[in-house]
C-alpha cells in the first residue's frame, strides 16, 4: 500500500542530495517473520548527506494484514530545521492511520514563524487529514507542530489525498 510513498521518497532524496549509505546493524536491514497467520518482511534503509545527518525509513509488509511505512529525517547539526516525521499504518486495509509532521526542535515564536508557519497552507489544503485525534503516547504540544497531519482514513484516501499531501510535505521540507 505504501510502496509508492517509499519510491517517491527515494527518488526525491536521490535527485536532491548526494546520499551515502549509513550502516544498519547486522541482521536488521532485512528481517522476515513467519509468526502469525501472515509472514512479514521488515526492511530498513539509512542514509546521510551533508545537509541531513540521518535519513531512516522502514517498511513492514505483512500482505493484506498490515502495511507500515515509517521515516524520520534529521537535519545536520548546523541546521536548526525541524525533523520530518512520517508514520503510515494500515491494518487489514480498513484501519489506516497517518501521521506526518515537521517536528519542531524549538517552541519559540521566531522558530515557529520560520519553519512551522509555512506548513499552514499545506495543512489547510488537507483538513480531512488533520483530524483532532487523541495523542495517546506523546505530548502533541511538545513533539509536534500545530500543522500535524494525523488522521484515520480509508485506503482510497491513502492512495490519493495522503499521497498528494506526502509529496507536498516532502517537497516543502
Amino acid at each position: 500500500m505504501y510502496q509508492p510513498f517509499r519510491d517517491y521518497l527515494e527518488q526525491s532524496l536521490s535527485q536532491n542530495f548526494e546520499l551515502q549509505a549509513r550502516p544498519i546493524p547486522a541482521g536488521l536491514a532485512t528481517r522476515v517473520s513467519e509468526r502469525g497467520r501472515h509472514p512479514a518482511t521488515i526492511r530498513s534503509w539509512c542514509y546521510q548527506c551533508p545537509q541531513l545527518r540521518k535519513i531512516r525509513y522502514t517498511y513492514i509488509d505483512a500482505g493484506e494484514s498490515a502495511q507500515i511505512f515509517n521515516s524520520v529525517i534529521y537535519p545536520n547539526y548546523q541546521y536548526d530545521l525541524p525533523l520530518l516525521g512520517i508514520d503510515f499504518l494500515s491494518f487489514g486495509k480498513v484501519k489506516n492511520l497517518i501521521v506526518m509532521d515537521f517536528q519542531p526542535l524549538f517552541q519559540d515564536e521566531a522558530y515557529q514563524a520560520r519553519y512551522i508557519q509555512p506548513l499552514q497552507t499545506l495543512h489547510d489544503r488537507y483538513p480531512d487529514l488533520a483530524q483532532n485525534l487523541e495523542m495517546k503516547f506523546y505530548d502533541a504540544n511538545q513533539y509536534f507542530s500545530k500543522y500535524l497531519l494525523f488522521a484515520k482514513t480509508d485506503a482510497e484516501t491513502v492512495s490519493t489525498r495522503v499521497f498528494a499531501a506526502f509529496q507536498e510535505y516532502l517537497n516543502l521540507y
